[in-house]
């Protein structure tokens, strides 16, 4: 289906339509709404996917999009759901963490997908120790080393990372494109 001139239409008008309503989604989003929708259609009609289409209307589905976008947004913001909390800018743990990005994606060859699994598990990691502070279940469960946060900053602040440097975009690009990978938007 994706590989049709009518899915490829339908795609760019509805991405021009959520556009026109100040709506941001990347291609990908939109096509799997579409061929969902599309599948949809035809199973409940019981005809064909390349019969369907005639049923596909872009403006309808852009406002569908939209209004879905709109109220995840409202309920979000009362709820302040999907904002992590972010640590001090001062973090040395963060700072680690984002610094390491350009030598991840020197190290494995331009992956990007693993770079950013490597931060999303690292980020993971130190959110949960953070936590264990307080969490009753993880007790027993570092060996060791414990629990104490404390412990934990202190080390990482005695590995002196310089974290005016790493918070700098302009510094972290340049190291980023000094790997000899970039990240651009096509």
């Amino acid at each position: 289906m994706r590989n049709t001139k009518a899915f490829k239409e339908a795609v760019a008008e509805t991405l021009a339509e959520l556009a026109g309503r100040g709506v941001t989604l990347t291609s990908a989003t939109v096509e799997d709404t579409i061929e969902r929708n599309v599948q949809a259609v035809a199973a409940q009609l019981g005809i064909q996917v390349r019969s369907a289409w005639r049923y596909f209307d872009a403006a309808a589905l852009a406002d569908t999009i939209a209004d879905s976008v709109q109220e995840f947004e409202a309920s979000s913001s009362d709820k302040e759901a999907g904002q992590a909390p972010m640590p001090p800018r001062d973090n040395p743990e963060l700072t680690l963490i984002l610094a390491g990005v350009p030598d991840g994606l020197a190290q494995t060859g331009g992956d990007l997908y693993a770079v950013i699994l490597n931060v999303a598990v690292n980020a993971w990691m130190a959110g949960h120790l953070h936590g264990e502070d307080g969490c009753e279940g993880c007790e027993g469960s570092r060996g060791p080393s414990g629990h104490d946060w404390q412990a934990r900053m202190r080390t990482l602040n005695e590995m002196q990372p310089d974290i005016t440097k790493w918070f700098d975009r302009d510094v972290w690009t340049r190291a980023l494109n000094s790997t000899g990978f970039t990240v651009t938007r096509t």
